[in-house]
């Protein structure tokens, strides 16, 4: 899997980082991946940083100590994954994130979900407030699949689950506020 040799790796060499971008979404990423068939639950955790936008942008995954491990990037003229094994690229960024995290995840609608809203390029639906809320508004939405979290939106935590198509996948993600 290529996750488990991106951590393998990554002590050995680095790849370029962007630099500080105001249109930039960072913080911490934990995706699990539950056990199917044959295969055990896997788990991948560290830090992210997203930048652009679900047309052309970048994606880079680095390990809690600060060394990355890859880059993706994608413009609507190419997908490409750098690691410190060198550059692939890939058909589409399904592609790319199914190869890399080792399920699909559809990193084009995260520049919304972690803005607390809905991707605009697919239907969604709120979900409502658990029993027992003190507010009646919606504490998410599922959109492609995807069950999205924001019960705890105003401490930077969102979650989104997936539970079909199988293995059952959970993305949960702190993101990164600057200090007032």
């Amino acid at each position: 899997m290529v996750a488990a040799t991106l951590v393998a790796t990554a002590a050995c060499t680095t790849v370029p980082v962007l630099g500080p971008s105001a249109e930039s979404l960072s913080g911490r990423l934990t995706l699990r991946i539950a056990e199917f068939g044959m295969q055990p639950p896997r788990a991948l955790s560290g830090a992210f940083d997203l930048r652009g936008d679900a047309r052309a942008g970048t994606l880079g995954l680095s390990t809690p100590l600060g060394t990355t491990l890859a880059l993706a990037r994608w413009s609507p003229t190419e997908v490409v994954l750098t690691t410190p094994k060198g550059e692939r690229a890939f058909a589409s960024l399904d592609e790319l994130t199914r190869e890399a995290l080792g399920e699909s995840v559809p990193v084009a609608a995260w520049f919304d979900w972690l803005r607390g809203r809905p991707w605009p390029g697919a239907p969604s639906a709120a979900t409502p407030p658990a029993s027992g809320s003190q507010t009646t508004a919606a504490a998410g939405f599922t959109q492609l699949g995807w069950n999205v979290d924001l019960s705890r939106f105003g401490e930077g935590d969102v979650v989104a689950t997936r539970s079909e198509p199988a293995p059952a996948v959970s993305a949960r993600i702190r993101l990164d506020r600057p200090s007032p």
